[in-house]
């Protein structure tokens, strides 16, 4: 019998606007897992734009934000991810057995500049960093 292929891991990131957390995390995730982790982000008001305090401090870590938008969460891409990861969404999540759900109380960038927003880019890439090393152990 033919060994079937390892299914891929899959995250979603979850904040109120999907302008600086949750984006941030799926950039971070995205970048490090070289596609070996499907990725979503999504808000549960979502914002028109990602914070420009982001889409610069990003910049400086190497990552292009600039032409990602904010997403609506919807129950179909919590059902269709094994991890939900929220940050400080409430109870606006839907919550639906057999997923794993992390929580990551984090300081909000809405509102603040880019030296504010650089120590909450660095929180959020030590955090994924863990959650690949979880997803993905090394062979």
């Amino acid at each position: 019998m033919p060994e079937a292929l390892p299914v891929k891991p899959s995250v979603l990131f979850v904040c109120v606007h999907n302008a600086g957390r949750s984006q941030m995390a799926a950039a971070f995730l995205t970048h490090l897992s070289q596609g070996r982790v499907e990725v979503r982000s999504a808000g549960s008001a979502p914002a028109d734009a990602v914070n420009p305090a982001v889409v610069e401090v990003m910049k400086e870590a190497g990552i292009d934000l600039s032409a990602e938008t904010p997403k609506v969460l919807t129950v179909e891409a919590v059902q269709a991810s094994e991890v939900v990861i929220t940050m400080g969404c409430g109870d606006a999540c839907p919550v639906f057995p057999g997923k794993r759900y992390l929580d990551w109380e984090l300081t909000d960038p809405a509102g603040q500049g880019v030296a504010a927003v650089r120590p909450i880019r660095d929180e959020i890439e030590s955090r994924v960093r863990g959650l690949l090393a979880e997803l993905l152990p090394q062979d």
